[in-house]
């Protein structure tokens, strides 16, 4: 019999050789908004032992519908530094690292992607976005990403394919337009729904890359904190949390994985 511990029920689940692999893994997370903050959880949850969470933004009021460490009594602190707190009370042997700033070409190298096993991308700005995707796979790390969660309400449409693949999401197709743009050969699992887009009658749903002026849509890291150019699309929990939910499985889907391959 299995001792009693708080991840107990995991072992007997995965065996003590995949917990201890699990324990061991380094993943850190960029974007702990609507879809990073479930993932981020469910990772310290599924025995993940070292975490780093990525994010420049603070809780305000509209995080509240979808967002984890979002609650009236969070408004106005760090994101990070909210779910540091709450990820170190689910596990207290967990090092967890939070990163209050904001990852783009001239940050991408304060990070040191290559100190990892996983990179998970919830970001919301494109070009930003495309390059830590490729930053993350030339580190060696096995990279994740969600696509557009927002203007979705069917959590069953969600889906999990290579990025060449995604083709009925519509942030799919600009991040795979960028790749091959910037010269992408790899290949990477992702997130997304192939739900059509629901907007009870609002049809500007596109907001502007920084980059080429191209509208795309998602709900992963919105800063809505900060003033924007971009149209705020209407999301909710019970998508992006199994956005969330689901990036958190593929990581733990992958050690068990490479554990029995040993």
């Amino acid at each position: 019999m299995i001792p009693e511990h708080p991840f107990s029920r995991l072992e007997l689940l995965v065996n003590s050789e995949r917990l201890n692999a699990l324990t061991k893994t380094r993943a850190i997370v960029f974007g702990v908004g609507g879809v990073g903050s479930w993932c981020a959880e469910a990772l310290v949850r599924s025995g993940i032992g070292r975490l780093t969470v990525v994010d420049s933004d603070i809780v305000c009021a509209t995080n509240i519908n979808r967002q984890l460490q979002a609650t009236s009594a969070s408004i106005g602190k760090s994101k990070v530094e909210e779910i540091a707190r709450r990820l170190r009370e689910i596990n207290p042997n967990a090092e967890i690292e939070a990163v209050q700033k904001i990852y783009n070409k001239e940050t991408r190298g304060d990070f040191g992607l290559d100190g990892y096993d996983y990179a998970i991308d919830a970001i919301d700005s494109l070009s930003s976005k495309v390059d830590l995707i490729m930053n993350a796979a030339a580190s060696g790390a096995t990279v994740f990403s969600a696509l557009g969660a927002a203007c979705k309400v069917d959590p069953t449409r969600v889906r999990v394919t290579s990025i060449w693949k995604s083709d009925r999401c519509r942030l799919g197709k600009f991040v795979r337009k960028k790749l091959r743009k910037w010269g992408f050969k790899g290949d990477f699992l992702c997130v997304w729904s192939d739900e059509p887009e629901f907007r009870d009658g609002n049809d500007d749903g596109g907001y502007i890359d920084d980059d080429d002026g191209t509208e795309i849509a998602n709900d992963n890291n919105i800063n809505d904190s900060q003033p924007t150019n971009k149209t705020i699309n209407g999301s909710i929990v019970n998508v992006t949390a199994v956005f969330g939910f689901t990036l958190s499985s593929l990581v733990v889907q992958d050690i068990i994985k490479k554990t029995d391959a040993c």
